[in-house]
This record gives C-alpha cells, structure tokens and sequence, in this order.
C-alpha cells in the first residue's frame, strides 16, 4: 500500500479518536490486532483494544490529539507526534501528555499494531 494511503489510514484512526466515535473505531482493527502504550499497557485481540478504548474515553470524556505531521515508516506503518490533553475523571486533574505514535496496517488497509511510546523512546 503506498504511503499517502497509509497516512489517509492513521489521519481517519486519529480523527475518529478525536471524535470518540467508537462504532467507527472497532472495525478499523484487524481481529488478532495489538496494541501496546507506554501509559496504558498491552492488549491483544479487537475486542480486549475496543473495551480498553471504551474505558479510556469514559475516563477522559474530552480526550483530544493533536498531530502536525504523519511519515509514513516500513512494514506498511505511520507514525506521528502527539499532544494528548484532556480530564482525568477519576482524580479531576487536567492531563497533557507527548508521545510518539505508530500505527501498522495489514495490506487490507486494517491496523495490525498500534505502539504509543513515551517522547524519550
């Protein structure tokens, strides 16, 4: 797949994430997907991806990225900068975290993998 679709790819995940539109988000994700963050740990299978989304978008009802640049990277993958702010509902302080995000597609133009790295990684 070339790049400018991959990027197509990762801008409508982040998008969709802005939006906390989760019906949209779940058929993105290839069945055996993983994902693994820095912040949140790993999961493997959609189902166990979808239930750690739907129990982070309840904790950060306003969770909001910013991305400036996706590059496309090998192994059919993207990845970007963030900025993620947003309330933690469970303490109530406001949160704004960095970090770099890759996101890998199977050549059906679903995500296989996504890594949410800390900025130092």
């Amino acid at each position: 797949m070339d790049t400018n679709k991959l990027i197509e790819l990762a801008r409508n995940y982040v998008t969709l994430s802005n939006d906390h539109n989760l019906p949209f988000i779940q058929p993105l994700f290839a069945d055996d997907a993983t994902y693994h963050s820095a912040y949140f740990g790993e999961y493997k299978g959609s189902t166990a991806i979808h239930a750690m989304m739907t129990s982070f978008f309840t904790r950060f009802s306003d969770a909001h990225w910013e991305v400036t640049k996706y590059r496309g990277i090998e192994d059919n993958g993207v990845e970007f900068n963030f900025a993620m702010t947003g309330m933690d509902t469970s303490s109530g302080e406001q949160v704004k975290r960095q970090g770099l995000e890759r996101i890998y597609f199977t050549p059906d133009g679903l995500i296989k993998h996504i890594a949410v790295l800390k900025p130092h990684n």
